[in-house]
């Protein structure tokens, strides 16, 4: 069956909902052209959730904003300056845009907004033609001036008009290029990949805000590997993310370690696939994936070369945190988020080496405390981390961190590890010695819990004499 004939009863049930009618119903009663547009559209005619709701009409944003305003529960100002506006209807968010036109001029961080007349106009001056198909509303009648049912049909990106003008006009297209290869398994065309590698430093143009939530948004797609590998093919990973692209540095058909930049993307992958079997259904982990995605990062920058063709990349794990912390800091990534992504890729390697030699409970419990609620999201990038073909090696791996996850729910059971404090708290330990605050409370108290890592607990009296020998001692 036709895709747009398969996706009727789809687009009929959209203009059927609620706000949706209610919308329509104002707009046509102040005289207004509307029409649903873009991704909804898109995501109808490939039988994709459809979870956005943009509609474009022809009516001004002040006039948008007076017909809606009788019939919102909330509305949202701060895209008018563009020609939108949002509102709440009937428990729906709704996005109301004038027709328009956007163009960077040269240096600009802001795209200069030129309000349309015509829903064609308006099609063709969008960033690929399987997002310039609107619906007529209530008619469901389709408009589609530049042939982007048919890109669907052959799964293919293109822009509506040249590509070198369109990235020029708006040089985010070139990363939502990306983003849509990966969201939607589509093949950005030979004309959108020439003018990517000769327009890569336009996107300097543009805020750091905006391409952090598009790297956002191609991480969090369900397979984000050809995404990313068009972002390095075409040079503009070297402007927002060039510590991804410098992993290829690490190839070396001389020396025996693996591809470093294949590596990462094949763990990004197995981290995706991890998380859904850990955690079916929830939102996308954002933390876990960039963790996964750059835990690597500090290979280039530590890699030495010994004898017999021996590579070695030590403390790459500490490395790689800073340069992670730096860059996504550049990104402006919530310091939340900056934190848990770096120490994430700091730990990475802890696990390693557990198979040659058993861990103490005291290493188990150091492992538990250092990663703290990240535990979870170690486990999978742990996990993920084994690429492997040696599949000996690989299941003695998997064998080893099953082994030391059981180890940890057994101490967990008995010892409630991710609270873990000393015996004793600065309260006590004050009464105790008869101090009062200050840097000798704070020895006492790393004194008392390096003991109560290495033990378990110890119980009170006997944190009271170790406390007091220790006292002594000093």
């Amino acid at each position: 069956m036709h895709p747009v004939a398969a996706a009727a009863p789809r687009l009929a049930a959209i203009a059927d909902r609620e706000s949706i009618r209610r919308v329509v119903h104002a707009f046509e009663s102040a005289g207004h052209e509307i029409a649903l547009v873009g991704g909804p559209v898109r995501d109808a005619l490939l039988d994709r959730p459809v979870t956005d709701f943009d509609l474009t009409t022809s009516a001004l944003p002040d006039e948008s904003a007076a017909v809606l305003a009788p019939i919102a529960s909330a509305m949202w100002d701060v895209g008018r300056a563009f020609g939108t506006v949002a509102v709440r209807v009937a428990g729906d968010s709704v996005e109301v845009t004038t027709y328009r036109r956007d163009a960077y001029v040269p240096s600009s961080r802001k795209p200069e907004v030129v309000f349309g007349d015509t829903l064609d106009g308006d099609l063709r001056r969008r960033d690929f033609t399987v997002n310039a198909v609107a619906v007529r509303l209530p008619s469901l009648a389709i408009v589609d001036p530049t042939d982007g049912i048919a890109a669907l049909l052959d799964r293919r990106l293109s822009t509506p008009s040249p590509a070198v003008e369109s990235f020029d006009e708006d040089p985010l297209r070139m990363l939502r290029a990306a983003r849509f290869t990966a969201q939607l398994g589509f093949v950005l065309d030979d004309e959108g990949r020439r003018a990517m590698a000769a327009l890569a430093p336009r996107i300097d143009v543009v805020s750091q805000e905006r391409v952090r939530e598009e790297l956002v948004k191609l991480v969090s797609a369900e397979r984000p590997g050809d995404g990313l590998e068009l972002l390095v093919e075409t040079g503009l990973a070297d402007r927002v993310l060039p510590e991804l692209p410098a992993l290829r540095l690490t190839r070396d058909g001389e020396h025996r370690h693996k591809d470093v930049y294949q590596h990462s993307l094949q763990v990004l992958q197995q981290a995706i696939d991890l998380e859904h079997a850990r955690f079916p259904g929830e939102a996308s982990d954002v933390v876990l994936r960039f963790a996964a995605l750059l835990h690597d990062i500090g290979k280039p920058a530590t890699r030495r070369f010994e004898g017999g063709g021996l590579v070695t990349f030590h403390h790459h794990d500490v490395v790689g945190a800073k340069l992670a912390r730096k860059r996504l800091k550049a990104l402006r990534f919530p310091n939340v988020e900056i934190d848990r992504i770096a120490k994430l890729i700091e730990l990475h390697q802890r696990f390693f080496g557990y198979g040659e030699g058993a861990w103490t409970d005291s290493a188990v419990r150091r492992y538990v405390r250092d990663a703290g609620d990240l535990l979870p999201r170690l486990h999978i990038l742990t996990r993920a981390d084994v690429t492997t073909r040696n599949e000996r090696k690989a299941r003695r791996l998997a064998t080893a961190y099953d082994d030391l996850e059981r180890r940890i729910e057994e101490l967990q059971a008995q010892e409630e590890l991710e609270a873990i404090r000393p015996d004793l708290d600065g309260e006590a330990i004050m009464r105790e010695l008869g101090v009062g605050p200050g840097p000798d409370v704070g020895a006492a108290y790393r004194f008392l819990l390096e003991a109560r890592m290495d033990e378990g607990p110890l119980g009170e009296a006997e944190a009271k004499r170790r406390l007091h020998a220790w006292w002594a001692a000093r």
